[in-house]
């Protein structure tokens, strides 16, 4: 037998043994097999054979491996990463595809043997956050300059047992704190590439390229995750109203979006959710409340990440079950919104309610570009413009948590109409509960005065 560079990789398939994980391949015109107890490791072996095969690596028809497999070469941190986000990508959703992504190219080039030659840092950013670290483009002809920038990635990686020194894993943490431009990541941002930076290096313990975890030896603190909604950010009715008629004066794509804002600010609800409202989600009776039935979402990632090409990801609701269903009851407000936008505007055949001119779903671009327009003939004054007030869409789902919950809403029917879980809306909104500790002071008044201590006065 000899070397073959025609090498087909089959699926992974489930079998009733005792490691019933078995990947099959075939070099040249020799079947290979091999089983594994998890499909953690199958899916990782299956990627280290594809990585080889792509790159043009010639293989052993005797073993069925690659010829640097066969040479013991160890396995350096990039080619460890990209087998972690084959091994993550067809289970993840389009968000989750871009965040491994980004956690990946983060930490990457920090785990290299020297910085001679090194690509700038949003040359390596684009290469590894675009391509290296997008699989969906593994098979797409690579630019040029990318090539070569992920070249010098791959030579210049560190072999993953690298990281048993303590200083290494440092070093990679360190980096997990920092953005693009060197200045310091949010306390949240650092937490979630943190998990998945672990979660990669248990990956390489399963894989059987570390014997322990190393960061399970640095005393390194994650900052503290702060996440409370400032009511500074919060337009009150008047000003909602307001904004709304900055917004429908814009003319046609104005008039368009109006009813788009409303669903954020009177019933609360996520842009990704109000993107993919549709006429049957809606109930508009002639007078009184209404309701609207939330089952999905549209968040926008990008069509790279997507299965089906789509600049949008089709998903369910927000932190909660595939099919769950959230009814939101909407005052008449909305309704008499809601309703003449049906009549003015129609719906896309699908049924939707807010479409791009061309029919598409609407963009934050577009939506953003026009409440910013809003915002600046709103507000005249050069303190409330610069302030937060209502500065991002997003800020009007924060206004109507608000207002439900300063006038008096009972909070866990606020959290139910929100989509939140009761302790997250008591956390996030702790800030925008006006007049809460007056509200408790006269209660406890009114308990206590009720059985005075001994010899007091009445």
């Amino acid at each position: 037998m000899g070397v073959s560079y025609n090498v087909q990789i089959w699926g992974i398939r489930k079998r009733p043994y005792s490691k019933p994980f078995q990947l099959r391949w075939q070099v040249g015109t020799f079947p290979k097999a091999e089983s594994f107890l998890t499909k953690g490791l199958a899916e990782s072996r299956r990627a280290q054979l594809v990585t080889a095969a792509r790159a043009g690596e010639p293989f052993d028809e005797e073993s069925g491996l690659p010829l640097s497999m066969l040479k013991g070469e160890e396995v350096s941190w990039y080619q460890h990463a990209r087998n972690y986000i084959a091994m993550k990508w067809d289970d993840s959703p389009a968000k989750t595809r871009t965040t491994l992504a980004e956690a990946m190219a983060t930490v990457t080039p920090a785990l290299v043997k020297d910085t001679r030659g090194m690509p700038d840092a949003y040359a390596l950013r684009t290469a590894l956050y675009g391509w290296a670290f997008n699989k969906s483009r593994w098979e797409s002809e690579i630019p040029e300059d990318v090539q070569r920038t992920l070249a010098w990635v791959e030579r210049k990686s560190l072999p993953i047992s690298a990281l048993a020194d303590s200083l290494t894993t440092r070093k990679a943490l360190t980096a997990l704190t920092k953005l693009l431009d060197g200045t310091t990541a949010a306390p949240s941002t650092t937490r979630r590439k943190r998990a998945i930076f672990h979660n990669a290096v248990g990956f390489a313990l399963e894989a059987g390229h570390l014997t322990g975890n190393p960061l399970h030896r640095i005393q390194w603190k994650i900052p503290d995750v702060i996440e409370v909604v400032e009511p500074e950010v919060a337009v009150n009715p008047e000003q909602a109203a307001a904004l709304l008629r900055a917004v429908r004066e814009q003319g046609k794509r104005g008039r368009h979006l109006e009813a788009f804002f409303g669903c954020l600010y009177f019933a609360g609800m996520r842009p990704a959710e109000a993107v993919w409202l549709r006429r049957a989600d809606c109930t508009l009776p002639r007078r009184g409340w209404g309701s609207l039935r939330l089952s999905e979402t549209r968040p926008r990632v990008g069509s790279s990440w997507t299965d089906d090409g789509a600049s949008h990801d089709k998903r369910g609701l927000k932190w909660r079950p595939r099919k769950a269903v959230r009814t939101v009851p909407i005052p008449p407000e909305l309704v008499s919104l809601l309703r003449w936008h049906l009549e003015r505007f129609g719906t896309e055949p699908d049924g939707r309610l807010f479409r791009t001119s061309r029919g598409g779903m609407v963009q934050e671009s577009g939506y953003g570009a026009v409440w910013a327009e809003a915002r600046a003939h709103t507000f005249t004054s050069p303190a409330q413009f610069k302030s937060p007030l209502g500065r991002r869409p997003y800020d009007l789902r924060h206004a109507a948590v608000s207002l439900w919950l300063n006038s008096g809403v009972d909070p866990s029917e606020v959290a139910r109409r929100a989509g939140h879980s009761l302790a997250v809306l008591l956390r996030v909104y702790a800030k925008c509960l006006h007049g809460g500790e007056a509200a408790a002071n006269d209660a406890i008044s009114a308990r206590l005065n009720r059985n005075p201590p001994p010899g007091s006065a009445r």
